[in-house]
């Protein structure tokens, strides 16, 4: 498998998840976290760019997260997988190298 990038601050105090989706590359994963989870709402800033990277970037949010920022699953942008900590624990296990975008 390919890389498993973390992106954990929001569009709005970062730059890093558009960083990160100019340099993922197929088979890697994405995993939005903490407040990057505010990039996976369906009318965020990068919103579009998040939906068209997912040709060829499987992208994921921390569904517990989510929760404890009040965003709801229909919310989030069809195509983001939902996972719990036991699916952040098997990306894990499944990508190498693991980057953290801050």
């Amino acid at each position: 498998m390919g890389v498993l990038h973390l992106v954990s601050r929001s569009p709005g105090e970062s730059l890093a998840l558009a960083q990160c989706l100019e340099r993922a590359g197929a088979s890697d994963a994405v995993l939005l976290l903490e407040g990057g989870v505010y990039a996976a709402i369906k009318d965020s800033v990068l919103a579009p760019k998040l939906a068209g990277s997912m040709q060829c970037v499987t992208i994921h949010a921390l569904a517990p997260d989510l929760r404890a920022r009040g965003i709801a699953a229909e919310e989030v942008i069809a195509g983001v997988v939902l996972i719990e900590y036991e699916g952040f624990v098997e990306l894990s296990i499944l990508h190498n190298p693991i980057i953290s975008w801050s």
